[in-house]
């Protein structure tokens, strides 16, 4: 991949069952953000179905060790080539450098054996069913049944908001011995490539590597999706992203051919009345709080765009101002200045500030925060490291609004979470955590409602 002059297309590589490949024959982008990748052999992308999957029967152990030594090999990056990808991503990314630049630096730990091995146990119950059939014996027929997660064949759709997404989706492909076809996000174009050319270093044509193909086509583009969205290719079609990304890839859903989505979501945050026992303790809870809403620069599911304060408008408007001080706080996943809000965010905020009697606003447009107190939710969606803060008399009132869209609920203090757990449940909320701990997100637990592992693969029964 190469960058030279800024007014060049930015080359971006297709990998195509462990194998690079390069070329500029499509352009893509706009002036400025030009970017091109090679021809699109669609042929080349499918597995045929009468064929095993190279990796099908190899040992999880040995899937595992391969793929830690991929992330020492990102670690140490002996080739230049994630250096030479973050480079590109700069250019492209919608994100700000810094914030790309510590992205990177955390690819590796997704690679740790203790967390690979953790998912296994915890969402298939071992490897056992991976590497053949378990025997269930207590069935209540008394007959001796067996059960294998078989290896998948998967279309992945992922999101570019994080490069994390693309570490994570390689990482669950490779341990469940899937079939694997990355569609490589416009806002995200080297992370996926770059981490499949590093196992092909560390393991060229091993059958994990030859397990998994990466390549760029237009979201919707109906001639290629067209062709790849079925059932005589792929088991499912993994898809992250937006609304508009999901809506799409339910068109092709049908018979034999499944929609697993991490949809689109939103996060709130539940402060209780505990956080003005002392200035230094609201002051604390504040910066908790920031930390959550401004997770990879507000664009993570997990991060607070809404937050539902226990306490009097005076009280409310105190947290106000310190949670928008700290805002423009640096963190892993967040810049010091952010990105300038757009006009129609803009616009919709500086109406507000001509009704005192019902909304108080703190902080300009120039992107290191905004926070706006109403008595109730606003009915535009904060984003660009805004949030919106509602006074309730109990955090109950704030639990009515949660919904199925609710993703991440942080709370304060966490001895509260126990008592609102189930009602935020009931709600529709997948996720419940302390407050200031929304981007901790442990791979091997739910995610979005469901464990990935076990929806991923194909359960197949061996009965009587």
């Amino acid at each position: 991949m190469t960058a030279t002059q800024e007014s060049t297309a930015v080359q971006v590589p297709h990998v195509v069952k462990g194998e690079l490949l390069t070329g500029a024959d499509c352009e893509y982008g706009r002036a400025g953000e030009r970017f091109s990748t090679p021809a699109l052999d669609l042929n080349a992308l499918v597995w045929p179905r009468n064929v095993p999957g190279p990796a099908f029967d190899v040992p999880v152990a040995e899937i595992i060790d391969l793929l830690v030594e991929v992330g020492d090999w990102l670690r140490g990056d002996p080739e230049g080539l994630l250096e030479q990808a973050l480079a590109a991503a700069r250019r492209t990314s919608p994100l700000p450098a810094e914030v790309v630049d510590r992205s990177y630096e955390h690819l590796p730990k997704v690679f740790g054996r203790a967390s690979m091995e953790f998912q296994i146990r915890a969402e298939l119950g071992g490897p056992d069913v991976l590497d053949g059939w378990r025997e269930v014996v207590d069935a209540p027929t008394g007959r001796v049944h067996r059960i294998r997660a078989f290896p998948p064949r998967l279309l992945h759709v992922i999101a570019g908001n994080s490069p994390g997404v693309a570490a994570v989706s390689i990482v669950r492909g490779a341990l469940i011995k899937g079939l694997n076809l990355i569609k490589i996000p416009s806002n995200d174009l080297f992370t996926a490539p770059a981490i499949l050319q590093a196992m092909a270093h560390v393991a060229p044509g091993h059958p994990v590597t030859r397990s998994f193909s990466a390549a760029y086509w237009r979201g919707g583009d109906e001639r290629v999706e067209g062709t790849l969205f079925r059932p005589q290719f792929f088991d499912k079609l993994v898809a992250w992203g937006g609304g508009e990304t999901i809506v799409n890839a339910q068109k092709y859903v049908g018979p034999g051919f499944e929609l697993v989505a991490f949809d689109p979501k939103t996060s709130i945050s539940l402060v209780g009345r505990e956080a003005f026992e002392s200035d230094a303790m609201l002051a604390a809870v504040a910066d908790l709080a920031a930390a959550d809403a401004t997770l990879v620069e507000q664009q993570a599911c997990a991060s607070s765009r809404f937050q539902f304060v226990e306490g009097s408008v005076e009280d409310v408007d105190r947290y106000c101002a310190l949670l928008h001080s700290r805002m423009g706080t640096e963190r892993p996943t967040t810049s010091v200045a952010g990105r300038p809000l757009p006009a129609e965010l803009r616009e919709e905020i500086e109406g507000l500030r001509g009704m005192e009697d019902f909304y108080r606003v703190w902080g300009d447009y120039a992107g290191s925060g905004v926070v706006i107190r109403s008595e109730d939710p606003v009915d535009f969606h904060p984003d660009f490291r805004t949030v919106n803060v509602v006074p309730v008399a109990d955090l109950a009132e704030g639990v009515a609004f949660a919904n199925v869209a609710t993703q991440t609920v942080g709370v304060y203090p966490p001895e509260r979470k126990a008592a609102l757990r189930d009602p935020l449940a009931a709600m529709g909320v997948q996720r419940v955590v302390r407050l200031g701990s929304a981007g901790g997100v442990e791979t091997g637990l739910p995610h979005d409602g469901f464990m990935p592992l076990a929806r991923f693969v194909r359960w197949v029964n061996d009965e009587g």
